[in-house]
């Protein structure tokens, strides 16, 4: 994988920003940036939680490699604003980034295509936190359930529950992050996720925690989360898998890369979405640099082919 990073001009990474995943994203820009470097490319780091966007036209920055992860870097916003400022970005763009951070709507989006997810419902901020909305949620989903804020990541204010008085303080909870709730069906099985560079899927990683579930310590803090890479699928699944994800991938408007979560359900085998991401993390050690290797890209080749995209 030849690339000349001359072709590139001057390249501003974004990373940290003000969200709840600012340190996530530190640590991803860091890696990208001195990842350019080393590729020959004339790189800088800039943080608009520090600095006006439309300083990069001062700056003379022809491209942008998005590493903010979560609200204003990985919604659409930035993306818009590079947009109107004239400047190439890495990843997807505004409508798809939009649409992906947003778990209910990118559900909806899912359900109209017949695409497997787990059932779920929305409460929004409006809405009064009464015993017969509980009780309701809980006779409709289950007794176990996932609640998250519908416009977060990494885990952010996500809590698992299994009781109506854990439910509502689990969506109060949630509800500091967002106006929006979703809340969704526990599925008993283990989690996997298939990263996406452009047109390809990458092979898929499973995710093992002793954690209750596969939240921000298991895959930030943790030493204990193990990674599979093979997944241990089949072929055939592998095939499956990596078709399920790309369609779901391009259905909420994605592109370039990203990656698509899942969770196998243990009673009936079949794979359900969770989310799109679509700047996941990019440390040396995050789940993309992982699938890649195992397709033989290394670390600095990976983001360049990153950065190449956005050409």
């Amino acid at each position: 994988m030849t690339i000349d990073t001359k072709q590139f001009g001057k390249v501003a990474v974004l990373y940290g920003g003000d969200s709840a995943e600012r340190d996530v994203s530190l640590r991803s820009g860091e890696a990208v940036y001195h990842a350019l470097i080393e590729g020959g490319v004339d790189a800088l780091l800039f943080d608009p939680s520090k600095r006006k966007l439309n300083e990069l036209n001062d700056l003379g920055i022809k491209h942008a490699w998005i590493a903010l992860h979560g609200r204003g870097g990985e919604d659409g916003q930035v993306q818009a604003v590079l947009q109107y400022l004239g400047i190439s970005y890495t990843g997807s763009g505004v409508m798809g980034s939009a649409i992906a951070m947003d778990k209910w709507r990118s559900k909806m989006i899912w359900k109209s295509m017949t695409l497997p997810v787990a059932p779920h419902v929305l409460v929004k901020e409006t809405q009064s936190l009464s015993q017969d909305l509980l009780r309701s949620i809980t006779a409709r989903l289950g007794p176990v359930v996932f609640v998250k804020p519908s416009r977060e990541g990494s885990s952010v204010g996500m809590s698992k529950v299994s009781s109506p008085d854990q439910l509502e303080k689990a969506i109060r909870k949630a509800l500091e992050f967002d106006k929006e709730v979703l809340v969704e069906s526990f599925i008993e099985g283990r989690e996997y996720t298939v990263s996406i560079l452009g047109e390809q899927a990458l092979p898929s990683i499973s995710m093992v925690t002793p954690r209750e579930f596969y939240d921000y310590e298991a895959k930030y803090h943790s030493n204990e989360t193990q990674y599979f890479c093979p997944s241990g699928l089949s072929d055939q699944e592998e095939q499956e898998l990596g078709k399920l994800a790309l369609n779901a991938f391009y259905a909420v408007g994605c592109k370039g890369w990203g990656r698509v979560d899942f969770i196998r359900d243990n009673k009936s085998n079949e794979f359900k979405l969770l989310e799109a991401n679509t700047v996941p993390g990019m440390t040396q050690t995050s789940l993309v640099p992982k699938a890649a290797k195992q397709k033989g890209i290394s670390f600095n080749q990976l983001v360049l082919e990153i950065l190449k995209q956005s050409l």
